[in-house]
């Protein structure tokens, strides 16, 4: 009896710090459906953004602090579902959707089961898939360009019913690119702790600068380049192969 191994106990908690990360984006989804609910348009968009900032924190610190978990990559992609697929869906509908009838609960519902989808797909590809690149149009930018675009409306006084044809087909549109085959760069390789030239932190206030010129529209002009640049690029690459292939069989 003496030689039978302990059996190790199984680590109990979870970590704190990403985590709160977590909860403050799944807090900014949640705070956007009842600023959508309330009227506030303007601020159930900034909500979204708060939470796609925050998405990118808690990754970054769990990858810092060593304290990356499966615990914490479930919770992350519970908290994505409902700031970048139910929220968004629901301030497009409660601002613009909702006249439409049936065309704008549908097109909301596109856009949320989409986005569930989505999330599913890339969970069960995370360790096989390309880092470089995603797989249809990552939930956070779906969400950046009906935020962005709520986020003109509510700036400009446009009334959401006046363009709710519109609204339909870009949240119904940004819904069908997260199910997409599309290849998207994901920026993941990018290297943020080593040295680039100078003129790359010009470039990168300069960015800054433009942005803030008028921060609604030029978010979405940045979030529809994205949505746009999979099918190009795709689309691209595959006539670039076919003109190997006729190269070839001559």
């Amino acid at each position: 009896m003496d030689n039978v191994p302990a059996t190790r106990k199984r680590p109990r908690g979870i970590y704190l710090l990403p985590n709160l990360f977590t909860t403050a984006a799944l807090f900014a989804g949640f705070y956007a459906v009842l600023a959508a609910t309330q009227g506030r348009f303007e601020a159930a968009a900034l909500a979204i953004f708060a939470a796609q900032a925050l998405d990118g924190i808690d990754g970054r610190v769990a990858r810092i602090t060593q304290t990356q978990s499966d615990f914490g990559a479930e919770y992350d992609s519970l908290s994505d579902m409902v700031a970048f697929g139910v929220a968004p869906a629901l301030v497009a509908y409660h601002w613009a959707l909702g006249g439409l009838g049936k065309v704008g609960w549908l097109a909301a519902f596109v856009f949320t089961a989409a986005a569930a989808l989505r999330l599913a797909r890339f969970n069960t590809q995370v360790r096989i898939a390309d880092k470089r690149y995603f797989q249809g149009l990552a939930s956070p930018a779906a969400a950046a360009i009906i935020a962005s675009g709520v986020w003109i409306g509510a700036d400009t006084g446009i009334a959401g019913a006046d363009v709710a044809w519109i609204a339909a087909f870009l949240t119904a549109g940004a819904g069908l690119l997260m199910v997409s085959n599309f290849r998207y760069f994901s920026f993941k390789q990018l290297n943020f702790q080593g040295r680039v030239p100078f003129l790359l932190a010009v470039a990168v206030m300069l960015g800054f600068a433009v942005v803030f010129i008028n921060p609604p529209l030029m978010l979405f002009l940045m979030a529809t380049t994205y949505a746009v640049s999979g099918p190009v690029w795709t689309l691209m690459r595959l006539r670039k192969s076919r003109a190997r292939h006729r190269r070839e069989r001559r």
